[in-house]
């Protein structure tokens, strides 16, 4: 039994590589990457992935319904719920997401930390999350990405 899969999408922002592990659920999506060792290129199992995907560049879809599994502390994972949990079109900053998971202020550290390791961009949507001043700091996929991804979700002007 093979590891998982891959494939290479075409999008606005570039080039994606996601992953899937055996049973088809998606495990990484990210700015062209090497692949991991292990994997098989087969674009079947990111049917769904690849249709929603047109869809939220395409304006017609605003949350994403995918089967996801990405690898993750304790703490990594509910940051990552909690993310999950931020609306389209709209921002928090870092310690409103920490607040959000009864963590004290301190661990702003923590949560950047947690939104850094995100293994699932776009679909788990790091790019919602701000400075407190309001700054668009960084980001996993690159600050331009973050800016195009929420200019098109009407969070910033374009």
């Amino acid at each position: 039994m093979t590891a998982g899969s891959f494939t290479h999408l075409d999008t606005p922002l570039g080039r994606l590589l996601l992953t899937a592990d055996q049973d088809g659920t998606l495990t990484s999506l990210h700015c062209a990457r090497d692949v991991p060792a292990g994997l098989r290129e087969d674009p079947e199992p990111f049917a769904a992935a690849r249709e929603q995907l047109d869809a939220y560049f395409a304006g017609e879809l605003r949350a994403f319904r995918l089967p996801l599994r990405g690898p993750g502390t304790e703490f990594r994972r509910r940051v990552w719920a909690a993310l999950d949990e931020v609306p389209y079109g709209s921002t928090l900053t870092y310690g409103e997401l920490a607040a959000r998971i009864g963590a004290p202020r301190a661990a702003v550290r923590a949560v950047g930390g947690a939104l850094g390791a995100n293994p699932l961009l776009i679909v788990r949507p790091c790019h919602r999350v701000i400075g407190a001043d309001g700054s668009l700091t960084g980001y996993a996929g690159g600050l331009d990405r973050k800016i195009r991804l929420l200019t098109l979700e009407g969070a910033l002007r374009g």
